[in-house]
């Protein structure tokens, strides 16, 4: 694990040197948005790897950060940098919102409750004139693409710092474990899981509103089919499942793998765009199948598997002593 994050670590310095090297501003825009991608993978994971909850609309906070700094920017003429906590504050209330009816259901019942939540924004937008309807919003362009690329590597890497300390070296991720596999015992052992779960929701929720309002400043241009659409839901899904639930460098190896395959997809096959999500559902089906660790998952197995292995060799099994140890005088 330690390796894992250093090698993150690493390459987030090298990311950060990128535009010292590369002035290409459509290679800048590809490596922002893997940034992106990478921050709504690792956020979807908390709900689904951590609490064992399948959220089928992260995308609706997504959206909902996009919107607030598109109508704060736009209706309220305030600065993209304040729009930026605001739009994080108003996807986690959303969370909170939804979370307290939705997280009592389980299994397939919050999926679908999380899913008809997603779709009920996306027609609210739809109809409201605050956000433009169906024909959107469009913001003032602001051509810098180093601004957005380190912005939005940035927020990448802080929420993957956030997520780490409170999962990974605090008790909450222990508590989260704790509800995902056995919720009845978590209460009995006085955790209270309705409260922890709906945490973990508002948690998810605002560093994926964060970048929503980022997004919808860098690409000038929103609409309910572009933030709110499911397929920005279904595409953090297949990146944190390919990659490895549960842990935080699964989604992002996931993110980084898939990212490229779209990215190259749309460079060769742009005309073939149903083929691409029928690819997305064979990929999701071929992983659990296979790899139902995911990728990070799988490795991260089979090196404690081999540790334990050289280490149950290394030891006499049945003295509980190393072989080269003599026998003890007493025997």
């Amino acid at each position: 694990m330690r390796r894992g994050i250093f090698a993150f670590w690493l390459f987030i310095g090298l990311m950060a040197v990128v535009p010292a090297f590369v002035q290409n501003a459509f290679v800048l825009r590809i490596v922002t948005e893997l940034f992106m991608w990478i921050g709504l993978a690792i956020t979807w994971d908390v709900m689904a790897g951590y609490a064992g909850y399948l959220n089928f609309g992260h995308g609706a906070f997504f959206g909902a950060g996009a919107y607030t700094t598109a109508i704060l920017m736009m209706r309220c003429g305030w600065t993209f940098a304040a729009t930026l906590p605001v739009a994080g504050l108003l996807a986690g209330l959303a969370a909170l919102l939804a979370g307290i009816p939705t997280l009592r259901l389980k299994g397939a019942y919050f999926a679908i409750a999380t899913w008809a939540l997603a779709l009920a924004i996306q027609q609210l937008a739809l109809v409201l004139d605050i956000t433009g309807g169906p024909d959107g919003m469009r913001l003032p362009p602001f051509l810098h693409p180093v601004f957005f690329f380190y912005v939005m590597l940035a927020v990448a890497a802080v929420t993957f710092l956030l997520l780490w300390l409170l999962l990974e070296r605090a008790s909450f991720g222990l508590k989260l474990k704790a509800i995902r596999e056995d919720e009845a015992g978590a209460m009995a052992l006085g955790l209270n899981p309705a409260r922890i779960k709906i945490q973990a929701f508002v948690l998810s929720a605002v560093p994926a509103g964060v970048l929503g309002g980022i997004y919808a400043f860098w690409i000038t241009f929103i609409d309910p089919a572009s933030v709110l659409a499911d397929i920005i839901t279904d595409q953090a899904m297949v990146m944190a499942v390919f990659g490895g639930l549960g842990t935080l460098l699964g989604p992002v190896i996931g993110a980084i793998v898939v990212f490229s395959f779209k990215t190259l997809f749309w460079a060769y096959l742009a005309d073939y765009q149903v083929l691409y999500l029928i690819i997305l559902g064979v990929v999701i089906a071929l992983t659990v199948v296979f790899l139902p660790n995911g990728i990070w998952g799988t490795l991260t197995g089979q090196i404690q598997a081999r540790n334990a292995l050289i280490k149950g060799m290394a030891i006499d099994p049945a003295q509980g002593r190393h072989p080269e140890q003599g026998a003890d005088s007493n025997d």
